[in-house]
């Protein structure tokens, strides 16, 4: 009886070690953006940028994320800036992150800016804080996007090609 039980358990002691020889190959994540780091812009509508640290949420969302996030400013506005490499339901519109921080949304609708560029836009409130917030997601081939569902499902199915940029802005009013 002994020889049959010490041979069980070196052959659970081997099964042991594959598994967790193999375990960093059934990990999904994306090699290239964990070995290469965006190029943030560093202008904006003729305004230069400088890099902020990201919040203490975005640091918590950031380390889950498909993707490279910055958090960059032009000193009058907050530009949230995501490359996303793969489709994914985590890039979600920004009125769910701002309803999600106690955030009361009005007044959402498309806008085109000064550039002819279409946005979605909204005014959030909160404890007398009011922000002018829009968003929208460009692809590699320069489509457009102004809501994350359209852009998930063109991506998904090959109509539309990455890497994409999502860019959502807030300045307060």
């Amino acid at each position: 009886m002994r020889a049959p039980d010490s041979l069980r358990l070196k052959l659970l002691f081997a099964l042991a070690l594959l598994a967790c020889a193999l375990a960093p190959l059934a990990r999904p994540h994306s090699r290239e953006s964990a070995t290469t780091s965006s190029e943030w812009p560093i202008e904006w509508d003729g305004h230069a940028l400088r890099p902020m640290a990201l919040s203490n949420v975005e640091q918590r969302f950031a380390a889950r994320f498909p993707g490279q996030i910055a958090r960059l400013t032009d000193g009058e506005q907050v530009l949230v800036w995501r490359e996303v490499r793969s489709p994914t339901r985590m890039l979600h519109p920004a009125v769910d992150c701002y309803r999600g921080l106690g955030y009361r949304i009005e007044q959402t609708r498309l806008e085109r800016d000064a550039q002819r560029r279409l946005w979605r836009c909204f005014v959030a409130r909160h404890d007398g804080r009011t922000l002018r917030v829009c968003e929208r997601i460009v692809d590699a081939q320069g489509h457009a996007y102004t809501d994350a569902s359209s852009w998930f499902w063109a991506a998904q199915l090959g109509q539309s090609v990455g890497p994409w940029q999502a860019i959502t802005i807030a300045r307060a009013l």
